[in-house]
């Protein structure tokens, strides 16, 4: 039997859901998701199909104490709604500055669910970030516009490489100034 983690990060609670950190049992529910391609074509790391184990391990790495980023699943048990509905993130990339990222499952979307959980870590401010970054492929409208939409600046274009399209995709690139 594995005991749960606890892991040194807050409980942020909005009107429609908690982020929370992530649990061994949320497994299921983000394999559902990160399992679909249309999630997965949206992100730099998952790659498609998932692979066995990748989910526990991505998991067993948001729980590491010396983990460089921080996962909350956007939970919407106490309303009704799945304990997993998305997953928004912190990676820590310089003293006073964050990238932040996020996806949320296709029965979500247009909902407002992404900006809210945005907005929400923004609020909060968990790592007293002074800037926080973010980026989103140029052909997902939607992701930037939950950034414009949460006050975050265009900086400009750039590229990453997406692990489930296997290339380099263009990116837009944001930033907030919390300070």
């Amino acid at each position: 039997m594995k005991l749960e983690a606890i892991v040194n990060q807050p409980v942020v609670n909005t009107e429609r859901f908690v982020l929370r950190p992530l649990r061994r049992s949320d497994q299921g529910l983000i394999d559902m998701y990160a399992g679909l391609e249309e999630v997965a074509r949206m992100t730099t790391s998952i790659p498609h199909p998932l692979p066995p184990g990748a989910t526990d391990a991505f998991i067993l790495r948001a729980q590491a104490e010396d983990r460089v980023e921080d996962v909350w699943a956007i939970d919407g048990s106490q309303e009704g709604q799945p304990e997993v509905m998305g997953l928004v993130s912190l990676t820590r990339v310089d003293q006073g500055q964050a990238e932040i990222g996020y996806w949320i499952g296709p029965g979500f979307w247009n909902t407002g669910l992404a900006s809210e959980a945005v907005r929400a870590l923004i609020a909060a401010n968990p790592l007293e970030s002074t800037t926080v970054f973010a980026s989103v492929f140029q052909d997902n409208p939607a992701s930037a516009r939950v950034l414009t939409n949460c006050g975050f600046q265009y900086l400009g274009d750039a590229e990453s490489f997406s692990v489930s399209r296997d290339a380099n995709v263009p990116t837009w690139t944001y930033s907030l100034k919390l300070d």
